[in-house]
């Protein structure tokens, strides 16, 4: 396993946090029974605060929890991307409405560093840190359109797709049209386009979306 150490936040914030990672980077595998001893052994906590963290990630569908079992990590189905695209589609399209409205040019130069240096991860190969800083741009594009709870929402189901994408076999070829599709995103973005930055959103959701759904089809998850 990486070196997932606890964050300086409250005790059950970074045990879930932690926790969150290690399945997000394929450290724990769909399927899997969640090794608590081990876990607790590496974040050097008790049973307590990890269960409480399982509670919480059961909560978002990542685990499955056990009746005096334990729990299991979840494994994602197409039928899950199915349920789950439409109503991202739907927080995609509001987030292409408000951003456009609110975000600041202080936050688009954000938004354009960190895009910038996506960019470079995609040119040198960094597959880990390409996604590392897609998720921040995402994120930011959320936050800067005012609304938490929008925010809160697509977190919770960008997660679950996140954990099939980040253990996906990755083609070159669907990396190089992410990588465009961004930057329409920033185009757009920077434009204060909200009709073309809505749909290039959604594009963009609908393109990761099919590429987890075959990759699951095919049984391409390394588990």
């Amino acid at each position: 396993m990486n070196d997932h150490t606890l964050p300086s936040a409250p005790l059950h914030d970074g045990v879930v946090g932690a926790v969150r990672e290690m399945i997000f980077d394929g450290e724990l595998i769909g399927g899997q029974r969640v090794p608590e001893k081990l876990i607790c052994e590496k974040l050097s906590i008790s049973r307590t605060p990890l269960r409480e963290a399982l509670k919480v990630l059961a909560s978002e569908g990542l685990i499955t929890l056990l009746p005096n079992r334990g729990a299991r990590i979840r494994r994602l189905t197409t039928e899950d991307v199915d349920d789950m695209f439409p109503v991202m589609g739907a927080l995609e399209a509001l987030a292409g409405e408000l951003v456009c409205e609110q975000i600041s040019d202080a936050e688009i130069d954000e938004i354009r560093a960190l895009h910038y240096r996506m960019a470079a991860c995609h040119k040198n190969g960094d597959l880990s840190g390409y996604f590392e800083l897609n998720q921040r741009i995402h994120g930011q594009i959320m936050a800067a359109t005012g609304n938490a709870t929008l925010g809160e929402l697509y977190a919770f189901l960008a997660g679950r797709i996140r954990m099939a994408r980040y253990r996906a076999n990755f083609s070159q070829d669907r990396w190089d049209q992410a990588m465009a599709e961004h930057e329409d995103i920033l185009q757009a973005l920077g434009e204060r386009d909200s009709v073309q930055l809505t749909k290039m959103l959604r594009t963009h959701l609908k393109n990761t979306c099919d590429t987890a759904k075959s990759v699951i089809e095919a049984g391409g998850l390394r588990e």
